[in-house]
Formats: C-alpha cells, sequence, structure tokens
C-alpha cells in the first residue's frame, strides 16, 4: 500500500512567530524552549525539536468537518519552520518512535477506522486501514495525549 504522509502548512503559522509571549497568551498560545528530545514533537516538519529550539503550543483545529468528528486539539509547531514534511511510503522518526492512534475516515469525513500502532506496525496498520473501501484518508494521533500529529493519504 504506498501512501503519502504530510504535516502541516507552515503559512497559517507564522504570524505567531516572533510574537511576544503576551501577544501569544492573547491568542491562546504559549512558546516553549525544548529542553528535552524527545519531548516537543513538531507538526510541521514532523520531527521533535532540538533542545534549545523554540515551539509554540497552540489549539488547532485539525478536522473541519461539520458534522460529529469535528475536532480540535493541543499541537506544537516549530518556530521558523518553513518546509511540511511531504514523503511517500515514509514514516519520521518522531512517529516510530511513540505509539500512535491512526483514525480513518470516510468521504464524508466520518470516522469509519481506528486502530492503535507502535512504531514498526505503522505501515501494516496503514493498509489495513486503507483497506477498507470507505477510507478516504487517515488522521494520525499521538496515542499518550490524543493530539493530530500529520494527515496519511492514499498514492
Amino acid at each position: 500500500m504506498t501512501f503519502r504522509l504530510t504535516g502541516l502548512n507552515p503559512e497559517p503559522f507564522t504570524a505567531l512567530f516572533g510574537l511576544s509571549d503576551a501577544d501569544l497568551a492573547a491568542r491562546g498560545a504559549k512558546r516553549y524552549v525544548a529542553d528535552i528530545k524527545p519531548g516537543f514533537p513538531d507538526r510541521i516538519e514532523l520531527r521533535d525539536a532540538e533542545p534549545g529550539e523554540t515551539v509554540t503550543l497552540l489549539n488547532y483545529e485539525h478536522q473541519p468537518a461539520d458534522n460529529a468528528d469535528r475536532s480540535r486539539h493541543a499541537i506544537f509547531v516549530l518556530e521558523g519552520a518553513t518546509t511540511a514534511y511531504d514523503r511517500i511510503d515514509e514514516v519520521p522518526e518522531v512517529m516510530r518512535t511513540r505509539e500512535m492512534s491512526l483514525r480513518a475516515f470516510d468521504g464524508e469525513d466520518m470516522i469509519c477506522g481506528a486502530e492503535l500502532c507502535a512504531g514498526d506496525d505503522f505501515e501494516v496498520v496503514v493498509a489495513r486501514l486503507f483497506a477498507t473501501p470507505e477510507a478516504a484518508y487517515i488522521h494520525a494521533h499521538y496515542a499518550t495525549r490524543g493530539c493530530y500529529a500529520a494527515r496519511i493519504d492514499r498514492v
């Protein structure tokens, strides 16, 4: 099963880069300086921030569909990130080293399947979820905190 895994487009977040802590707080966001690795998984480049790098924690609507499965959650974005992760059949280390929750959605943006997976099982679970004919795309979430990680599409 060939799949495409993508991080978030950095454009909607660039206005946050460089804002003061007060301005971030007014937008419901907070800046952190990474002090451990792993610990601050970026959703644009799909990598853990290196100690000393700055990330912004904010609430993000990753499933904007106007239905019962509409969803938003906290995410980290790496300050200054300019290029979204976009690879075919490649799973970034940040997702290999954590337990993931993969949630398949149908053409009406409703969940039609979900499974937990660990690093080496990622491709197997993606293939199993896409084996369901109604599965149009998959959202990957970090299982422990439940926050959105990336989108997976068929190729």
